[in-house]
């Protein structure tokens, strides 16, 4: 089990669950809304994510079946969902307090990175999605 919060502490949740496959990803709305090269999200099963407080404090913003789930006190983000995906939301890894020492497994969408991020491990690249999803 995993515990996590926005910024200001509003919003409180719990993964009930295994956090799945997670990715560093490089496109432009995840820049946007992270505010930063890339957002850091995993996979984690709808049911198992349950939030705990704050549930009133949270704000979506959607574009074509993508939603993305903040903290409308602090504007943390916490997850985003997919229409096409109801089984599962994408957490942000930043917002997790408890520990996790699996990260990434990946960059996905690095064909539309930010020209002045380079990237510096050995994780696989993608120029958008992995086909072996």
């Amino acid at each position: 089990m995993h515990n996590g919060s926005c910024l200001c502490g509003r919003v409180k949740y719990e993964i009930r669950g295994a956090i799945g496959e997670g990715y560093f990803c490089h496109c432009s709305r995840c820049r946007k809304a992270s505010g930063s090269a890339f957002a850091s999200s995993a996979l984690v099963a709808t049911t198992d994510f349950v939030i705990l407080e704050g549930n009133d404090f949270l704000k979506s913003f959607s574009v074509k079946g993508v939603h993305r789930v903040f903290c409308a006190e602090c504007g943390s983000p916490i997850i985003s969902r997919r229409d096409a995906m109801p089984q599962a939301v994408r957490v942000r890894l930043g917002s997790l307090d408890s520990p996790h020492t699996r990260g990434p497994q990946g960059h996905i969408f690095v064909g539309s990175k930010a020209e002045w991020f380079e990237i510096h491990d050995d994780l696989p690249q993608y120029q958008e999605l992995p086909t072996e999803r």
